[in-house]
């Protein structure tokens, strides 16, 4: 009988919570102690799902000194101090605001979360507050009953701001009540003893925090880096058991299912030197012990599909993009105006990698977040009628299963049909002229969402396969391990031409018995109007 696991932590925010119940929990307390050591009013910029309000409540329960959470963990030192003493704490949580009624209903969600924290710290509620004043009510009440200054902590600050990002009106209106709220943690300065902020957005902070000229922001310091998320060795200092007991049961080597768990979570990087695993999605992941696509799939996905649908946006156009340190630590103060990559590496979409010594690069941190994109751009850009709606998926697994190309051939064609006609020559041109490609705008389009699609219905593919000759555009991966090896060329080059490039080339000479498709798309129509297989 294999020994019981450990409670995996999944989707616990509260520290207590997992303390108290005896589950897995990386000891990140190390960070929070150096923070309140080093400082008094602090910034974090981290995607959803990330451990931002974990941290929070870990904070809230150590400057209530609650010791018997934190034995044996780094910050038990900083509980035993001679000097310390608890603090009085007001947490806020922004995502608990309610934004789908209005202006009105707004002020009203936030006047109810301010009256339930003062009735918490035994204050007298206040019924006719205003935006403007909550803040400071409470800061100041706080402290006059307590006699002690206040540690306030405001988690998710910016999520009302961008839960109307799609209506630009909106969100300014949004951001200026906001403005007034905050602006409140200067003016009682003189009150507080410690100031913790997380959010979505830097660029929202810009110009909400406007007034708070002592907030220090450490969302890229690479001091902070492994503060939120997993490392490769936390992983395996507190989930080995867990791993272990999965291999066995696939019956497949610990080094093999680590590099696949590797490929398909890891990758995040806020620092442009730590990378690290999203922790919703690799406990998710043990939890349920399939790979699947977790953190898209809990809570912005049609917020996300609509922002790349109103701009006419690819998944491939965001790969490997160069960008410099003004782009990173600069921002632009209103979210609406910042340019689409800038949106996505603050949201999480992409992640910096080390690039030259001035500047970095941003990607799709792992396989999790690509295919997720592409699924997005497959459902709800290519003009799909429903989410419903699988027959190309059906279709498409079914030809690459039997090596179908005829069947492929009209999948692929039905989807080049669905395309809105001139809605993504922008970004394609943009593209080829950003990387220096020798192609026509029609074919890295055409190429482009061949591969969303493919991705977004959860086969395994890989464009501009590099070989020593050159690259190949597609290969694909069927479940049952058949390999294709695509090329796609625009008339009036012919399907021949494309076949006869894979062959001398030997884009297909890595995978044994692949089939070899050269396919010739009419750009004007979107249809593949003549292919040529070799197998």
């Amino acid at each position: 009988m294999q020994p019981k696991l450990p409670i995996l932590p999944t989707g616990i925010q509260t520290f207590a919570h997992i303390r108290e119940d005896g589950s897995v929990y990386v000891d990140k307390t190390k960070y929070l102690v150096n923070l309140i050591d080093n400082g008094k009013v602090y910034f974090l910029a981290r995607p959803r799902r990330f451990g931002k309000s974990l941290t929070c409540s870990t904070f809230e329960a150590l400057f209530q000194g609650k010791k018997e959470l934190f034995k044996g963990l780094y910050a038990e030192e900083f509980l035993n101090r001679p000097g310390f003493e608890p603090s009085p704490v007001i947490r806020l949580d922004m995502s608990g605001v309610a934004t789908t009624a209005g202006l009105d209903g707004m002020e009203k969600s936030m006047l109810y979360m301010v009256n339930s924290i003062a009735r918490r710290l035994g204050i007298e509620e206040n019924e006719n507050l205003l935006p403007v004043n909550m803040l400071n009510y409470l800061i100041e009440r706080t402290f006059e009953k307590h006699n002690k200054r206040v540690v306030l902590i405001i988690d998710e600050y910016d999520n009302p701001y961008t839960d109307y990002f799609n209506n630009p009106d909106m969100a300014n209106t949004v951001r200026d009540i906001l403005r007034e709220f905050y602006k409140q943690i200067k003016i009682c300065e003189q009150y507080l003893r410690f100031v913790f902020i997380t959010g979505i957005t830097k660029t929202a902070k810009m110009g909400i925090f406007s007034t708070l000229n002592n907030l220090t922001d450490i969302s890229l310091d690479e001091n902070y880096g492994e503060m939120c998320g997993l490392t490769e060795e936390e992983i395996y200092k507190n989930f080995t058991p867990h791993l272990e007991a999965f291999a066995n049961k696939e019956e497949i080597s610990f080094k093999d299912l680590m590099k696949k768990i590797k490929d398909y979570y890891d990758g995040f990087c806020f620092d442009g030197k730590h990378f690290l695993y999203n922790p919703f999605s690799f406990l998710l992941f043990l939890g349920q012990k399939k790979f699947l696509n977790y953190w898209i799939s809990t809570g912005t996905s049609k917020f996300l599909a609509d922002y790349l649908k109103d701009r006419n946006l690819t998944v491939e156009q965001f790969k490997e993009i160069s960008v410099s340190e003004d782009f990173i630590f600069s921002p632009p103060k209103e979210i609406e105006a910042a340019a689409p990559e800038s949106f996505l590496y603050q949201s999480g979409y992409l992640s910096l990698r080390p690039g030259t010594k001035d500047d970095y690069n941003l990607d799709y941190p792992n396989t999790e977040v690509l295919n997720s994109m592409s699924q997005l751009l497959a459902r709800n850009i290519l003009s799909f009628k429903n989410e419903s709606d699988l027959h190309y998926n059906r279709d498409l697994r079914s030809a690459l299963y039997d090596k179908n190309i005829e069947e492929l051939v009209d999948v692929f064609n039905r989807l080049l049909a669905s395309i809105p006609h001139n809605d993504f020559d922008g970004a394609a041109k943009q593209n080829i002229k950003h990387r220096g490609y020798k192609m026509t705008a029609q074919e890295w389009l055409c190429r482009s969402c061949l591969l969303a699609f493919l991705r977004g219905s959860g086969v395994v593919v890989s464009g501009e396969v590099q070989t020593n000759k050159g690259r190949a555009d597609l290969v694909i991966e069927s479940k049952n391990g058949n390999y294709f090896v695509l090329e796609l060329k625009m008339l009036p080059d012919t399907a021949k031409q494309a076949l006869q490039q894979i062959i001398d080339n030997g884009y297909a000479k890595p995978y044994p018995n692949a089939v070899v498709l050269g396919l010739a798309i009419d750009g004007e129509k979107r249809q593949i109007v003549e292919w040529e297989v070799f197998s």
